[in-house]
């Protein structure tokens, strides 16, 4: 499985990798997004970013943002934390 899988209308994302993201340990990922600890959000490119993807991943003040194509497709990756 690549890192990031398109299903029907949403995104699959690999716990390794939120987790790297946020500097967290892989095995605490699926509870903290159970519990909301860590939040995420999905945008649909429009007019020149047509067929592309952001999905960011909250969790405090960092922030994981990845720009993904169509099919998943990883096109670039930003980490950096959130002003108070």
């Amino acid at each position: 499985m690549s890192d990031v899988t398109r299903q029907g209308e949403d995104f699959a994302v690999e716990a390794k990798v939120i987790a790297e993201g946020l500097g967290l340990p892989e095995h605490a990922i699926a509870r903290a997004m159970s519990t909301g600890a860590i939040t995420s959000r999905m945008e649909r490119g429009e007019g020149a970013d047509e067929g592309r993807f952001r999905l960011s991943f909250f969790h405090g003040r960092k922030v994981l943002r990845l720009t993904v194509d169509a099919s998943g497709k990883v096109l670039r990756r930003a980490r950096f934390e959130r002003k108070a």
